[in-house]
């Protein structure tokens, strides 16, 4: 970078990217390569926002990620508005199918720490990740992960279950779909 940028130290580099992190056009991960590029940085470049393809995962049982790392695909400028970390996932198995999440679509993940009820969400358990519905009853069994697809069970919450994030857009043959 320096020596693209035609500064004469390492330091000058430094505070760069830390003016940058200050106005929210990049964050730095842990890592030593790790300079993620934020919506507001994209809109000042003019270009289409990426997000990271972490893996694939499963719309049945829960199942263990494939990881792939190093890939990424080109989201709606429109999420710019949102300011929480978004990343993809593809999806293999058929329990969203009456969602319209289909075996082979890719889903964008908005990361949350609070879900409502209703809405479909990335979830792991232990080293296992799923995509259902969250759901918060009355009765019993109170909090659980529904299936769109009555061929299978509601997943029960337990202290092993962590919400990821919620799904707010489906990749299907190319084209970005809203969430049903």
């Amino acid at each position: 970078m320096r020596e693209n940028l035609g500064v004469s130290s390492n330091q000058s580099i430094v505070d760069l990217l830390e003016k940058l992190r200050k106005l929210s056009i990049i964050r730095k991960d842990t890592g030593a390569r790790t300079l993620v590029i934020l919506p507001f940085g994209y809109e000042i470049l003019g270009r289409s926002p990426l997000a990271p393809v972490l893996g694939i995962t499963t719309a049945g049982l829960p199942a263990e990620v494939i990881e792939t790392p190093g890939n990424w695909q080109v989201v709606s400028p429109e999420i710019s508005r949102f300011t929480e970390e978004m990343f993809m996932l593809k999806v293999s198995g058929d329990s969203m199918i009456n969602a319209g999440i289909d075996d082979g679509d890719a889903v964008l993940v908005q990361t949350k720490k609070e879900f409502v009820s209703g809405e479909i969400v990335y979830a792991q358990i232990g080293e296992e990740g799923t995509i259902k519905r969250f759901m918060s009853d009355d009765k019993p069994p109170y909090v659980y992960l529904k299936p769109e697809n009555p061929k299978y069970q509601l997943i029960p919450f337990t202290h092993e279950m962590e919400l990821k994030g919620k799904i707010i857009s489906i990749l299907k043959n190319n084209y970005w779909q809203a969430i049903k």
